[in-house]
């Protein structure tokens, strides 16, 4: 049984983790664990989970900070915040977090699984009212920059923040061809140190799924020995 749907659980204590890890994975999701706030970030940059499972209390960044930043960064990623303690629960409900629920501890396995379940149902059909409204375009991709989206057809082509931020600073210079340090600025404002080759990842993978998307249409050209361009056209 698949949902095709990956989720991520940010929980410090193992056994906890394992428990949400073991029960999710066994109805059929592809879930990933981290159990420190300060890695929370720097995965999401390369991962695009539908949904994340987020204790209130976490070593490094706490789970409230994290619930806004996330609400900024990839606003369509549903959030279920976790906590202990029951008195937390008007404060969590108090702020504009941007949650999509929460769970409190202790739980029974199936709650969990239910509270995903409806949780995903809920951002479908508004991903799916979302998409119904694009106009129409007779460009082969289009990009929803409120949801961090590329859209091929009006499907949503599942892009990382870093594939979706590469392919949205070529479709802003049509033709335009970008040097490898001229994207890696763009990729990354924190200006750190990263190797071309992981440009050359970032695109190779971001080429792959525009080819399954649009398997008859090369919009993203190499440049050899300079870097890449969008060009849809010819």
């Amino acid at each position: 049984m698949s949902h095709d749907a990956s989720l991520l659980i940010v929980e410090d204590e193992p056994k906890i983790a394992r428990l949400m890890d073991d029960y999710l994975s066994s109805h059929g999701y592809a879930v990933t664990t981290l159990g420190h706030g300060d890695e929370v970030l720097p995965w999401l940059e390369n991962n695009s989970p539908k949904l994340i499972l987020l204790d209130v209390m976490l070593p490094g960044k706490d789970g409230l900070t994290l619930c806004r930043e996330i609400r900024q960064l990839w606003p369509t990623i549903a959030i279920i915040m976790v906590t202990a303690k029951v008195e937390e629960v008007d404060r969590l409900l108090g702020l504009e977090l941007g949650a999509d629920d929460y769970i409190c501890k202790p739980f029974s396995p199936r709650e969990v699984v239910a509270r995903v379940k409806a949780v995903l149902r809920r951002s479908q059909a508004l991903a799916e009212q979302a998409t119904a409204d694009q106009p129409e375009t007779l460009a082969p991709v289009t990009l929803n920059e409120d949801g961090w989206q590329a859209l091929a057809h009006g499907h949503d082509i599942g892009l990382t923040a870093v594939e979706f931020q590469l392919l949205r600073v070529m479709m802003q210079s049509p033709g335009r061809i970008f040097s490898r340090e001229q994207l890696m600025d763009h990729m990354y404002r924190d200006n750190r140190i990263v190797s071309e080759r992981t440009v050359d990842s970032h695109i190779k993978k971001l080429r792959k799924k525009i080819t399954e998307a649009l398997p008859e249409q090369e919009i993203i050209r190499s440049v050899y020995g300079v870097g890449y361009k969008y060009q849809p056209e010819g």
